[in-house]
């Protein structure tokens, strides 16, 4: 995204407002944004169109309703290339797979109470072909998942297993969910497992109580953008409010 438009986008005080209320709780409706403002929700509107536009805040639609979902990766890059170069140079910030793909744009996920719903947003500057090979390649997940992942043919229907630092890949009930390459991919996640108990230290009680939440999903949209850049969008849904898993993927 131009610094321009991050820059207008961030000039109006009702923008930051915005901005701040998602930062507050992701994930919020229209309904829920102009809440207190004193506007129409058409004026509410077009200031969330701004905030797109800019790359600052991306929309999903579930059912009726819009929900926004704060992108700080623009901010994170006007971060870069305004202030800290001016104080201790270039800080190496980059997630595994941007430094596998060559310089991409990333987000810094966050956790957000009450949400239910994980959103990341990327700017990459890559081929749609490349970048899903890097989702679905063992050679190349290998390169940003410390030597493990996910393994799948990738095919409709398909298991999905999962691989930890080297060890033998996991069976954990996953599938694929929708496969439309290189545009597509989504799979279910993993319930609680008894493998996690140890690490987190729960009881066998609290290890019950956790896996009645729903299984969730996740999904990859990738989208040319340029004839060199693609935008990934990441969708993690299907949690309950707080969420335990919301919270660990959220992190990592």
């Amino acid at each position: 995204m131009e610094d321009d438009a991050v820059f207008r986008a961030l000039a109006d005080p009702t923008r930051r407002h915005l901005l701040d209320a998602l930062y507050a709780r992701d994930g919020r409706t229209l309904s829920e944004l102009a809440e207190g403002l004193a506007m129409s929700r058409q004026a509410v509107t077009k200031h969330l169109a701004v905030l797109e536009e800019a790359g600052l805040v991306t929309a999903v639609r579930r059912g009726r309703e819009r929900h926004h979902h704060l992108n700080p990766a623009p901010l994170g890059d006007i971060a870069d290339r305004w202030i800290r170069k001016y104080h201790r140079g270039r800080v190496a910030a980059l997630t595994d797979l941007r430094r596998a793909l060559e310089d991409p744009v990333t987000a810094d996920p966050t956790t957000h109470p009450g949400a239910t719903a994980f959103v990341y947003v990327s700017y990459i500057r890559t081929t749609p072909e490349k970048l899903w090979e890097a989702l679905t390649t063992p050679a190349f997940i290998r390169r940003y998942f410390d030597g493990g992942g996910p393994e799948s043919d990738w095919a409709v229907g398909s298991p999905v297993r999962w691989s930890m630092g080297g060890e033998p890949a996991h069976d954990w009930e996953q599938h694929v969910l929708e496969s439309d390459p290189p545009r597509r991919l989504a799979y279910t996640w993993h319930n609680y497992r008894p493998e996690m108990q140890p690490i987190f230290g729960w009881s066998d009680e609290k290890l019950a109580e956790l896996q009645q939440e729903p299984v969730s999903r996740v999904t990859f949209e990738i989208e040319p953008v340029t004839d060199t850049a693609v935008k990934l969008t990441v969708t993690h849904d299907g949690f309950v409010p707080g969420s335990e898993m919301l919270a660990g993927v959220s992190g990592g």
